[in-house]
């Protein structure tokens, strides 16, 4: 089963992309708000002078190169299949190889955003901080067909 792909950009200067760019290889690790003082001072600090992982219970999968964060509720593992150059930044895109979800975090075998409860960092020229995901409010592909004319 084809899971897709995902694509990312992070400045040049992160410690990070030299080990994506070495190994071929990345994770994306969905972080719920209980970890957010964790998230927050991993951006606070390099991962060349410190070690980050330390602060997390860290799991591997199929690809092996690829470090996962087992407190968070999702991972998904990524093989690289292109890096996009711009001038302050490296666009990775990788093909999803696996994805990892907590059973608490599931319903009927779907993940359930309202359990998984995740992060998202919002920064712009006024405010930088950490938002939660709010209910679900309209289907996709459907509430707008009411506009679709026949």
């Amino acid at each position: 089963m084809d899971m897709g792909s995902v694509s990312l950009g992070m400045g040049k200067i992160h410690h990070t992309n030299k080990g994506i760019k070495q190994n071929e290889t990345f994770s994306i690790n969905i972080p719920s708000i209980d970890l957010v003082k964790k998230v927050d001072y991993c951006g606070l600090v390099s991962g060349e002078n410190t070690d980050k992982a330390s602060l997390f219970e860290n799991f591997y999968g199929k690809l092996k190169t690829a470090p996962m964060i087992k407190n968070c509720p999702i991972n998904m593992e990524c093989k690289l299949i292109k890096v996009v150059d711009f001038p302050q930044h490296d666009i990775f895109i990788g093909k999803i190889v696996a994805t990892y979800c907590d059973d608490e975090c599931l319903t009927d075998g779907i993940v359930d955003f309202a359990k998984v409860r995740p992060i998202m960092f919002v920064m712009n020229d006024v405010d930088a901080g950490y938002w939660k995901l709010g209910d679900r409010f309209a289907g996709a592909w459907s509430i707008g067909k009411e506009l679709k004319k026949s």
